[in-house]
């Protein structure tokens, strides 16, 4: 997974220059200390901010250090203006946090009032438009305070992976396949860039790595990882390595100013003529070493694997919210074992881009909706296989139709039921789906496609899609509360 950012936290006192300044500096000592013990590495700067001229020293001691992610810890009230210019001129992502008074301190010359002044810091930030990430209960102790700064750490990984991330599109959607075809230029807004091709670029590029003297190292790996019998015959197997180095070397090559990529690349339905085979396995490959490539040319798909990916540190996927389960499935393998209703479980598929490490016994097989259209002579190389059993996290940052953000997310999990069907496939259970899927994914117009982190991490993938600027982030409400035109009566 070297397709991700390294944080490098720093962390700065401030100070009102009417309070104490040693209390702010013996607090961030005793954080810094808490958050190294748990979580490692932190930069602590010298430089205690308490006025204009303090905050630029405490930017070139950042940038000196190269610190890309910031923690300003109020010690005391804070200076308003210093720190949120501060927040402001950093450029990266920021979060604020606050000292709790203490037993045993001096109420007297050491209390800090850190409580107040951190709704002076929150006005600020909302007048310089500096979105900065506050924890839910943001004023604490040195080990509640260190345990924020924590929870900051894949928040910030996913915002400067944003900020860094070129998405590389092959082809434009299929007919018919429009919902995913969001505008683009919310993107740049997130310091994101794009690079459109051609589904002739890339098959240039294919042919040019015929013979690719690394083709055979990468077929050993191929067939390594496929079931015992599982690999297709050696020529097929060979366009499959040749495909993924096109893949690998494009995006080192392409990167530009950027340093992650991930790719939105057309599959369908000319592809496989070409190419000879359809791609879902590669998809499946380049997702498990942190290249995701959504399915269809999904732009946004393609961004919410990502940051998810940022988030978990994992290996992510991205599904079709598919098919309910029948009822006699439900009857006879849910409703006996699982405490959730009939409409909390649908089937989240794919063509079978999921990492093989996320499958029980996937294996490798026809692509069983291309061989409908195109037969089988070249519909070789999609993985099928019931997704492994956990918690999951559904999600996803879209662009509208005006140009705006707007995102959902919600916890889940897989459950141990075997779906008796094709592609990357497995039933998921959602808390109140029925009413998610009505209220939030068709009332606000959200494509089919949704990306899943593996794991339970809607606290931070939540956040993340805020910070980003997503008007609004849905959730699978708990039944007692209504949604906006959620009929009352019914």
């Amino acid at each position: 997974m070297n397709n991700l950012p390294r944080v490098r936290l720093a962390l700065v006192a401030v100070s009102r220059n009417c309070f104490p300044k040693s209390l702010s500096e013996n607090r961030r000592r005793r954080v810094a200390e808490a958050y190294r013990a748990r979580y490692g590495e932190l930069y602590e700067l010298r430089t205690v901010v308490e006025n204009e001229d303090d905050m630029r020293a405490a930017l070139a001691e950042l940038r000196a250090a190269g610190a890309n992610a910031l923690a300003v810890y109020l010690g005391n009230f804070g200076p308003e203006t210093p720190e949120t210019l501060l927040a402001q001129a950093f450029g990266g992502p920021v979060m604020f946090a606050a000292a709790a008074e203490e037993s045993g301190e001096d109420l007297l010359e050491g209390r800090g009032d850190a409580y107040c002044g951190l709704l002076n810091a929150s006005y600020n930030l909302k007048l310089r438009s500096v979105r900065a990430y506050i924890p839910a209960a943001p004023v604490g102790d040195a080990g509640a305070v260190a345990e924020m700064m924590g929870e900051f750490l894949p928040i910030a990984r996913a915002l400067l992976g944003a900020a860094g991330l070129k998405i590389i599109t092959f082809g434009p959607r299929p007919q018919d396949f429009m919902a995913c075809n969001a505008p683009i230029k919310p993107l740049f807004g997130l310091g994101t860039e794009i690079e459109e091709n051609s589904e002739l670029d890339l098959y240039q590029a294919f042919l040019a790595h015929g013979g690719d003297p690394r083709i055979p190292g990468v077929m050993e790996e191929m067939a390594a990882e496929l079931l015992p019998g599982g690999a297709p015959e050696a020529p097929l197997l060979e366009r499959f390595a040749q495909y993924e180095l096109t893949l690998l070397d494009w995006a080192e090559t392409h990167k530009g100013a950027k340093d992650y990529v991930v790719f939105a690349n057309k599959c369908w339905p000319a592809y496989q003529h070409f190419f000879g085979f359809v791609p879902c396995y590669n998809n499946s490959r380049m997702a498990a070493r942190g290249i995701p490539v959504s399915c269809e040319a999904d732009v946004y798909g393609a961004l919410s694997e990502y940051l998810g990916m940022c988030v978990s540190g994992d290996i992510v996927t991205l599904l079709d919210i598919n098919n309910t389960v029948p009822a006699d499935l439900y009857a006879s393998e849910i409703a006996p074992r699982y405490p959730y209703s009939a409409t909390d479980v649908f089937m989240g598929f794919h063509c079978g881009n999921t990492s093989s490490a996320r499958l029980r016994k996937g294996r490798l097989g026809h692509h069983v909706i291309m061989c409908r259209t195109a037969g089988m002579e070249t519909s070789m190389g999609t993985l099928n296989g019931n997704i492994i059993p956990g918690g999951v996290t559904l999600y996803r940052l879209q662009g509208t139709a005006d140009c705006r953000l707007t995102a959902y997310a919600a916890q889940g999990e897989v459950l141990d039921v075997d779906c008796r069907s094709f592609g990357g496939i497995g039933v998921f259970a959602v808390r109140e789906m029925g009413r998610f899927y009505r209220h939030v994914l068709l009332e606000q117009g959200f494509p089919h496609h949704a990306a899943v982190a593996f794991g339970r991490h809607g606290a931070a993938i939540f956040e993340v899609l805020r910070l980003l600027g997503a008007e609004e982030v849905g959730y699978n409400r708990p039944s007692g509360l209504p949604y906006p035109g959620e009929n009352p009566f019914r």
